[in-house]
Formats: structure tokens, C-alpha cells, sequence
């Protein structure tokens, strides 16, 4: 019997997506790597195939990636690094082995150690949120506007005013809800 997980929710910044195996943080959790096997394929997704996972490791990332959420939250509110989240940030991204790796078409590619652990996977993480946590690459740091999400992101529209982590999902929700309640108050507007 296999068992049905909620499909994990991809974007193209590494670390405010590996937050995002966390969502609903304010309503109803929705945890998507609930397994060690559920994390080794969201790493293999993102290019950080890893060998195995055990129980701990899958610990070590959830840690990291509440961590991350904590300092990334703080940087988009503009409020002082929460102490433990930076440390144990730095802690996942000194004790891992990967390298950057040119690829022939010019793309950045990560190798990890081998064999390749969860660790080293954690260090590119950690690597990916101490960027754009530090401010070094185009984009900011902004807070869903969801109120049972409110995930951290990384808006990199042009105008920096993105309101929501994923348009089709809490977006739309948001949306839905407006437009039921709007007929609720004009029911006649809908015929």
C-alpha cells in the first residue's frame, strides 16, 4: 500500500522552497516531508540527490528549515536574527562537503561528497538562506499575505511587491474567499 503525501510545492529559490515543506503554518499544517524517504526525493528534485536518510537527519533538516523560516521571517520584518536560527544555519552550512560545479552550458551545479549525505545536501541550503538572508542576491525578503500561511519568500518582481508565496495556492485562495464574500453581501450581483 502506498501511502499519498501532498505534492511538494517547487520554486527557484532553494531555501524559502525548502520552508515551504511546511505550509499552512498558521492554519492547518501541512507537512510534506513527513519521511526520510519524502525528503530524499524533495533534495533529488532540487539536484542534491542523497544516498540515504535516516530519522535524525530528517530531524537535522526539519531543525534547519525552521531555523531558516525564523531568520527569513525576522529579515522581512526587518527584526533582529533570532540567535539559535543563525547558529544552527551556520552549523548546517559548515558541517556539510559540497562544491559548486560549472557545468559546459555555464549553469551552477552542486556536487556533494562522497557518498552523499544529508548533511552536505543541508549545507547548500543553509548556503542558499545565508545569501538571501545577507541580502546578496536581487530580490527581498517578504511574508505571504495569507493569514494561515505566511511563509517566507523571495520576491524577485520587479516591483518588490509580491503579496503571496504562490499565486495559484494562496493566492487564488485569497481571491476565492473575497469574491464569495462579496456575493454573501450583493447576492443579486450574481445573476
Amino acid at each position: 500500500m502506498r501511502t499519498e503525501f501532498p505534492d511538494f510545492r517547487l520554486g527557484s529559490v532553494l531555501a524559502t522552497s525548502f520552508t515551504g515543506t511546511l505550509s499552512e503554518r498558521h492554519g492547518t499544517a501541512v507537512e510534506r516531508i513527513p519521511t526520510p524517504q519524502r525528503l530524499i526525493d524533495w533534495l533529488a528534485v532540487y539536484g542534491l540527490a542523497v544516498d540515504s536518510c535516516t530519522t535524525a537527519q530528517l530531524e537535522l533538516a526539519r531543525k534547519l528549515r525552521e531555523s531558516i523560516h525564523a531568520a527569513a521571517t525576522a529579515a522581512a520584518i526587518q527584526n533582529a536574527l533570532p540567535a539559535s536560527a543563525v547558529q544552527v544555519i551556520n552549523d548546517r552550512s559548515i558541517q556539510g562537503r559540497a562544491a559548486a560545479i560549472l557545468t559546459p552550458d555555464g549553469n551552477r551545479r552542486w556536487q556533494l561528497g562522497s557518498p552523499s549525505r544529508v548533511e552536505d545536501a543541508l549545507a547548500v541550503i543553509a548556503a542558499d538562506a545565508i545569501s538571501i538572508i545577507a541580502g546578496e542576491r536581487d530580490g527581498k525578503l517578504a511574508l505571504c499575505a495569507s493569514p494561515t500561511c505566511q511563509a517566507a519568500f523571495f520576491d524577485t518582481s520587479q516591483s518588490r511587491t509580491r503579496k503571496w508565496c504562490e499565486m495559484n495556492t494562496c493566492g487564488n485562495r485569497q481571491k476565492k474567499a473575497r469574491f464569495n464574500a462579496n456575493q454573501r453581501k450583493n447576492p443579486k450581483s450574481a445573476e
